[in-house]
């Protein structure tokens, strides 16, 4: 069983997604998910992920809870057996459908579920819910690349691709705090680069938008770069970051400061966490 939007209503969901940076969509080759992650709070026990196939034809996905870890980097490594340090909630979870043909412009819900056993010791768990796009039967199934980032995950065989979003169980937690340090501005030939780390501190992980501004001596703060959706998942305690300059005409990246900002999501209020400044000569 699958529900089927109509054309309009999905040409219209596509266009908001490419006009509106804070609508949580995330598209990956004709495949699109809203929302882009799913966080139990409290006594919230159910949750919904929209799986809509944007392509022209008809897809076949398969839908699975998979372990990963994010490195200081913020890449994503598989987990097959927990280490002392990591709270995996796959477990916990249970989902429906677990596979779902889709025809073009139309879109499933599948519903996560949440069961806490009540001997659930305080903390942050969390697994990812992963849609694999299976290869059209009909093609040739020798192996045309490799993926291996955050978004598109394991072997590309033709159209094969996949995108996983995190599940995460928040039980009794604190909270979380963050910090930006290290800041360290390179310059090439491509332009120029600031590099960064971002701290994390609690017993919740920290998700939000980076920005970098620069406001020369006697001039306006000008937007040279930004980041949405910028994640430090627990257990991690710090993630090292980079963001490409733009400058904009007429303005040189010299003699004034340069302000880093971490903020919550606009859709959670948009508030600073953290703010960071460097002063260039």
């Amino acid at each position: 069983m699958h529900s089927t939007f109509s054309f309009t209503r999905t040409v219209r969901l596509l266009t908001a997604a490419i006009l509106m940076a804070a609508l949580p969509l995330q598209a990956l080759a004709g495949l699109m998910l809203n929302p882009t992650r799913v966080v139990f709070t409290k006594n919230q026990r159910a949750a919904q992920v929209e799986l809509i196939n944007s392509d022209s034809t008809p897809a076949t996905y398969r839908i699975s809870l998979v372990n990963r870890r994010m490195t200081e980097n913020g890449e994503f490594t598989g987990a097959d057996t927990a280490g002392p340090d990591d709270r995996f909630a796959d477990t916990m979870l249970s989902f429906s459908p677990r596979q779902v043909t889709l025809l073009p412009s139309t879109a499933q819900v599948v519903r996560v579920m949440l069961r806490k056993p009540a001997t659930l010791a305080a903390g942050e768990y969390r697994s990812h819910l992963h849609f694999e796009k299976l290869a059209d039967t009909g093609a040739a199934s020798s192996v045309e690349t490799q993926a291996a980032s955050a978004q598109q995950i394991g072997v590309v065989l033709n159209t094969l691709i996949g995108a996983s979003i995190p599940v995460i169980v928040r039980h009794q937690t604190e909270g979380a705090s963050v910090t930006l340090s290290a800041l360290d501005v390179q310059r090439g030939a491509k332009g120029a680069q600031l590099s960064f780390q971002i701290g994390r501190s609690g017993d919740s992980s920290v998700y939000g938008d980076v920005s970098a501004t620069f406001v020369p001596q006697g001039g306006s703060e000008q937007v040279l770069a930004k980041a949405a959706g910028v994640a430090i998942y627990t257990p991690n305690p710090m993630r090292k970051a980079s963001l490409n300059l733009t400058m904009p005409p007429g303005v040189t990246l010299a003699r004034g400061t340069l302000h880093l900002r971490f903020r919550e999501r606009a859709e959670a209020g948009g508030a600073v966490l953290a703010e960071a400044t460097l002063a260039l000569p």
